[in-house]
């Protein structure tokens, strides 16, 4: 398995390379051999461009493998090759861009100066950053269809066993069987609390105790090892973990949610002594100014795309039922701090008056006709943008919750406040991943966390992109 794991990996490396050399021949001759694209200053000879090949072939590989192209997992989405594949391509034309440059005027003869040798006009490095993307993307489709119909045969499947039958192995049961295509098998269960009950779950059997792991793994063939055992488990996990380091199998943990929380924890050094920061977040200093510089460029853009629809709909509500436009309310941010939000107004003028800060409901009767389409769409939350460019919220972050229902739900759910270290968003981790409205807080918080202990500008985009494609609509948006 691991020699065919190299080989794939080879295989990626050598046709991202070749794939990368023919994107720039093709991006030259669409440049100066089609008439696509008038020529203005002459067309220089090819030879100058095959100059650049060897740049080419290396810098590509390269880029992806900054982006982690060649660590091969199984469950690896679309979206993530998709930004993978995209981010890897703009390295390997600024890398290109350094590395012509920097030969052409240190390195290359002065003959060769003179001609312009290692010149690169910018519509090629365009044209290649589109053509590589589109021809590496479609190549890495193609490989991920080919194996998906393979496992979906039942050949060359991962064989799994996972450690722990309680709610947390279950889950790991349910996502790796509604996801078949990744090519993983279940041969079981072992778990010490379910001595004597053989039937497991869904059909799938309970092998033995924990004891039993490491016998069960070389007599099955396991290839991954999935540990989904609950912290007050903790000392049969360490010796779970030392019994099977003597095996051939990947061992995977699988953390809950306050042990999530430890994982994540940083160790900082007070003057020699050692300090655990379990609350420390990326999201400061030069990455906080990153993410204001991409919401202040989206926000913007939105707001002057979406103006005559706004318009139309801040019409409609106005004709459609008494009271204003826009909807004001206190939410809490960044920090604790409040802050009003701005949002069409969805429900009768001075809807709460009697019954104060409640949860809308479906079919809430506070709610205008017109306003039921709004809340389903997430239309209501179009003048949020506003809301992002005055620095208030983000695109990307948790969502903002009332002060009244924040006092309450920080006494019930542990590290419920740590959500507030980061700006809340229009859109976020837990919203495309379906955890919003009428769902358990206790996900809703668990993705929030993920997402703000994990957070970089592709997580950013990746949101930004799955918002799109999943659309506004949800069931659990009242």
């Amino acid at each position: 398995m691991i020699r065919h794991n190299r080989l794939l990996v080879a295989f990626h490396v050598i046709s991202d390379s070749l794939l990368g050399v023919s994107a720039f021949i093709v991006a030259y001759v669409l440049r100066f051999q089609t008439g696509l694209i008038p020529v203005t200053k002459g067309t220089p000879p090819l030879s100058q461009y095959l100059n650049v090949l060897p740049f080419i072939a290396v810098l590509v590989p390269l880029g992806f493998q900054l982006q982690g192209l060649y660590r091969l997992r199984r469950g690896r989405s679309r979206v993530d090759d998709f930004f993978a594949v995209f981010v890897g391509s703009i390295l390997a034309v600024v890398f290109g861009i350094v590395a012509t440059t920097y030969t052409a005027t240190y390195f290359a003869p002065p003959a060769a100066k003179a001609t312009g040798a290692f010149e690169v006009s910018q519509p090629v490095w365009l044209l290649f950053l589109a053509l590589n993307f589109v021809l590496t993307f479609s190549t890495r489709e193609l490989m991920r269809e080919v194996l998906e119909r393979r496992w979906r045969a039942g050949i060359g499947l991962k064989r799994i066993l996972i450690a722990g039958s309680g709610e947390l192995g279950r889950l790991v049961a349910d996502k790796i069987l509604e996801h078949r295509e990744l090519g993983y098998q279940i041969v079981g269960f072992v778990d010490d609390r379910a001595a004597g009950d053989h039937l497991g779950y869904r059909g799938l059997p309970l092998l033995g105790t924990l004891d039993d792991a490491a016998e069960i793994t070389t007599r099955e063939a396991i290839d991954h090892l999935y540990v989904a055992l609950p912290p007050e488990q903790h000392v049969r996990m360490l010796e779970l973990l030392d019994n099977t380091s003597r095996e051939m199998v990947d061992v995977k943990v699988v953390p809950d949610l306050l042990q999530v929380i430890a994982l994540r924890a940083r160790l900082e050094d007070l003057d020699g002594v050692p300090v655990i920061n379990v609350n420390d977040v990326p999201l400061q200093g030069f990455n906080s100014a990153v993410k204001r510089a991409i919401d202040i460029a989206f926000s913007v853009a939105a707001l002057a795309v979406l103006a005559v629809p706004i318009g139309v709909l801040a019409a409609l509500i106005k004709l459609t039922s008494r009271g204003p436009v826009f909807y004001r309310q206190e939410r809490m941010g960044l920090d604790g701090k409040s802050f009003t939000i701005v949002k069409f107004r969805s429900m009768h003028d001075n809807a709460e008056q009697d019954t104060g800060p409640v949860w809308a409901t479906d079919f809430d009767p506070r709610v205008t006709r017109l306003g039921r389409f709004l809340r389903r769409s997430s239309l209501d939350e179009l003048p949020q943008f506003w809301n992002v460019l005055r620095g208030d919220m983000s695109i990307v972050g948790p969502r903002p919750e009332r002060p009244h229902f924040v006092g309450q739900f920080k006494h019930k759910i542990p590290q419920y406040m740590l959500r507030h270290k980061v700006k809340a968003g229009l859109t976020g981790w837990a919203q495309v991943n379906g955890w919003r409205g009428n769902t358990p807080l206790e996900k809703r918080i668990e993705y929030d966390l993920y997402y703000i202990e994990n957070w970089s500008v592709r997580l950013d985009l990746k949101i930004m992109w799955l918002t799109l494609i999943k659309g506004f609509f949800h069931k659990h948006a009242y």
